[in-house]
């Protein structure tokens, strides 16, 4: 089914000279990444420094995407946090801004239990009428949401899909075999695209897709046309880009990247610092014949 498409991009926040949120480029970058594939796109996530960003800037940021989408995608805001009672506040602000969906992270830092970010989750899920991805990322927040969490906060009426980005094939095959029917699984890493595809799941929340949104279409597109021969060959002429662009902290090398394709976007946000001359390099040869 795919309900956000197979290709959805985490998308960067692009900022000024001065690193403000820059809405002119956003409007660009938003264009860049409908014309080449992307289904979906998530604003204010871990890719858009949500870390960094006010409440008030991803509420402007985010209406300013729904506006300039004007329908042509989903839109889907990353409300979640560490805090359950600012999770909700964000989460109604988002769904009166328009989104079409929020894709909700588990608490970092925090270290709940897995009550904890049942109880967590479903109270945020309960305060909006609006589509709920699960995001699962315990390399950032310390903690791995369990197959048998996901699974109970599957049966919550608007909880509809996860974004899993544990690594763990055999936690996400658990997943797609004891889902409600009309849960899905979209990966959470670029390279694990065409094997979470391979066990069941619909699609990926991507990074890599900012500069090989083609590419990924095309090997997504083989796959599920039953070329797989076709779609691990493309797989492989990926694997450096999406294992490269995580080379330094993220957005970093994504960044650069898109300045390499002639789409600005800016810099980081401190902690996150600029890619050095070397580093800068590595990243833009990653792009070579892609």
């Amino acid at each position: 089914m795919a309900r956000f498409g197979r290709l959805v991009t985490a998308m960067v926040t692009p900022f000024d000279d001065s690193l403000q949120v820059d809405l002119e480029r956003t409007e660009q970058l938003i264009d860049h990444l409908l014309a080449t594939g992307t289904t979906a796109l998530v604003v204010s996530g871990t890719t858009g420094e949500s870390p960094t960003l006010s409440q008030q800037e991803k509420l402007t940021l985010l209406r300013h995407v729904v506006r300039y989408t004007n329908g042509r995608c989903p839109v889907i805001a990353g409300t979640g946090s560490n805090q359950t009672a600012g999770s909700i506040e964000l989460t109604q602000e988002a769904e009166k801004a328009g989104a079409d969906a929020i894709m909700l992270v588990s608490p970092y830092y925090n270290r709940p239990s897995q009550e904890g970010l049942y109880q967590h989750f479903k109270a945020v899920a309960e305060s909006t009428s609006l589509p709920v991805m699960l995001y699962n990322v315990p390399g950032r927040t310390g903690v791995n949401m369990t197959a048998e969490t996901t699974l109970r906060l599957a049966e919550l009426p608007n909880v509809v899909c996860v974004k899993e980005a544990s690594g763990n094939l055999s936690q996400m095959a658990k997943i797609i075999e004891h889902a409600p029917e009309g849960f899905e699984l979209y990966s959470g890493d670029d390279a694990l695209t065409l094997p979470v595809l391979a066990v069941g799941g619909v699609g990926v929340v991507s990074v890599a897709s900012h500069v090989v949104g083609r590419q990924m279409t095309q090997m997504i597109d083989a796959f599920i046309a039953g070329d797989h021969g076709q779609a691990a060959a493309l797989h492989r002429r990926l694997l450096p880009v999406f294992e490269g662009l995580f080379a330094y902290p993220s957005p970093g090398p994504v960044k650069a990247a898109l300045h390499k394709l002639g789409v600005p976007v800016g810099g980081v946000r401190l902690p996150l610092v600029e890619l050095n001359e070397q580093e800068r390099s590595f990243v833009w040869s990653l792009l070579d014949e892609k």
